[in-house]
């Protein structure tokens, strides 16, 4: 399955973009029920996106943010995601609230177990994920020759969080993570992938077509027909 892959010349306008296809969509579910739920994305690529979605005439306060993905660190930690999104979006007393995907003091997999069930508890469904792509092609921490890939990958599994351990001889990724699984995607009413640069073009275009049992960008494809991707040549 193809998707169509719209093209902005300037980052500002791309990152404006990202954040309007956001923050429309958790208005429109507010508008329609008392919470709306949004996951996003750590790194660099997504910064902007938040400032954008920061300025928005939102309700926070009645809004609940997640993360797609996670390092197993605690959020002290410069390599955590969570510590991105708490301090980039209105998170907090009178704003929205958090549900963190790491849980100190236990396993990565008990972790996702706890994560799994703080997130169920709480709706079965996000209303917005945004996603990014590294140049290897992984999205969220589905990543290329992991164990846990397929698992990720499959379509008629409830949605869960799993743990992700470390690669081996070299693979990414460097240390253990906790992932959404495909499902949740699935599941969810907007899914924006925000790329930037012409290697992440390329990879993205290359892999579509591929097996979506095992290539997270092919998986997208097939299994998500609403999912929109908005890219802008110039990197961070």
């Amino acid at each position: 399955m193809s998707v169509e892959i719209e093209t902005f010349a300037h980052r500002a306008d791309w990152a404006a973009a990202c954040a309007a296809r956001m923050t429309d969509a958790l208005a429109g579910a507010l508008s329609e029920r008392p919470r709306a739920f949004f996951a996003g994305s750590g790194g660099s690529t997504p910064g902007p996106v938040y400032a954008a979605m920061r300025e928005a005439d939102l309700d926070w306060s009645r809004v609940t943010v997640t993360l797609v993905d996670e390092r197993h660190v605690p959020e002290n930690s410069p390599e955590s995601n969570a510590t991105l999104l708490k301090t980039s979006l209105p998170v907090g007393p009178g704003q929205a609230d958090f549900i963190p995907l790491y849980s100190p003091a236990v396993t990565v997999d008990r972790a996702a177990a706890v994560a799994t069930h703080a997130l169920s508890s709480r709706t079965d469904r996000l209303d917005a994920a945004l996603l990014g792509m590294g140049e290897d092609g992984h999205i969220l921490s589905m990543f290329p020759e992991s164990p846990t890939l397929k698992t990720l990958l499959i379509p008629t599994l409830t949605p869960a969080v799993l743990g992700v351990p470390p690669g081996r001889d070299g693979l990414a990724p460097s240390r253990e993570r906790l992932s959404m699984n495909l499902p949740w995607l699935m599941g969810c009413g907007t899914v924006v992938m925000a790329l930037t640069g012409s290697a992440k073009r390329k990879v993205f275009e290359d892999r579509i077509m591929a097996d979506p049992a095992i290539v997270p960008v092919a998986a997208l494809a097939a299994h998500i027909p609403h999912l929109q991707v908005l890219w802008t040549e110039q990197s961070a």
